[in-house]
């Protein structure tokens, strides 16, 4: 079995920072690609940021230039770095990570989430 456990969440002010947190654990063979997502009340989720097992990023436009996302392959973890926040990124934050588990079993696997307000 494989979790995610994200951290970091919490209450800013426009303009704050907030630093999450993803670490897997479990029978795991490999760590592939690693995102965060999100989803605020009454909307869809939708990507925020990924990485591959390589470091290579990919942003939304909306956080581009304020939010980074990053990985330590020796602690198995997923990072945000969330700057300049705005009211409209708040939402409930997802770590997402794409988890080879044998030779022939390769899944998805998805954090608990983590709640993200900012007020303006």
């Amino acid at each position: 079995q494989v979790q995610l456990v994200e951290s970091g969440g919490g209450s800013v002010q426009a303009g704050g920072s907030l630093r999450l947190s993803c670490a897997a654990s479990g029978s795991i063979l490999s760590l592939n690609a690693m995102a965060w997502h999100r989803q605020a009340p009454g909307k869809q989720r939708e990507l925020v940021a990924s990485i591959s097992s390589g470091g290579s990023t990919n942003y939304a436009d909306s956080v581009k230039g304020r939010f980074t996302i990053s990985r330590d392959n020796a602690k198995s973890t997923v990072y945000l770095q969330m700057n300049s926040l705005k009211p409209e990124d708040t939402a409930v934050y997802y770590c997402n990570a794409d988890v080879t588990i044998s030779w022939t079993s390769r899944r998805p696997y998805w954090g608990q989430g983590t709640q993200v307000t900012v007020s303006s």
